[in-house]
C-alpha cells in the first residue's frame, strides 16, 4: 500500500507543495510544529533512510538545503533545524523545521492546527524564496 507521502507525490491526495524535481519533493508538514515546518521526500517509497543509495542520500540532502534555505529567508527564525525520525510514516522522510528556541523541534509538543488558507499563504511565501 502507498505511504500518504506517496499519495501526495502521486497528486491523490493534497499537499502544499514548495519545491519538486525527478528524485524529491518537499511539502509543508499539515500538522506543524512551528509555522514553515517542511517535509522534504525522496519520490522513491523507500522506509528508512540508512537503506538509501549513497546518491540518492546525498541528492536528498543537496535538496534539503535548497529548500532550507527558502525556508530561512520566508519565515522569521535563527535557524533551520534538521531531523529525521522515521518512526511516523514508513517513507523517508527529512524535517526542516524554524527554530527560535530548542523547543521548536520538540516532537513530543502539541502540533499546530493551522487553516487550509494560512498553510497555502506559507507554502507561496516559501516557494517564492526557492533558488
Amino acid at each position: 500500500m502507498a505511504s500518504i507521502f506517496t499519495k501526495i507525490i502521486n497528486r491523490e491526495i493534497p499537499g502544499y507543495i514548495i519545491a519538486e524535481d525527478d528524485h524529491y519533493i518537499a511539502f509543508l508538514d499539515i500538522m506543524p510544529l512551528v509555522r514553515g515546518h517542511v517535509l522534504v521526500v525522496p519520490k522513491q517509497e523507500i522506509s528508512y533512510i540508512f537503506d538509501m543509495d549513497d546518491q540518492l542520500l546525498a541528492g536528498l540532502h543537496v535538496f534539503s538545503k535548497r529548500v532550507a534555505k527558502a525556508i530561512d529567508k520566508t519565515i522569521k527564525c535563527t535557524r533551520v533545524g534538521v531531523a529525521v525520525i522515521g518512526l511516523e510514516v514508513p517513507h523517508v522522510h527529512i524535517h526542516l523545521v524554524p527554530l527560535n528556541t530548542m523547543d521548536d523541534i520538540n516532537f513530543t509538543r502539541p502540533k499546530l492546527k493551522l487553516e487550509e488558507e494560512e498553510l497555502a499563504e506559507i507554502a507561496d511565501r516559501i516557494k517564492l524564496n526557492i533558488s
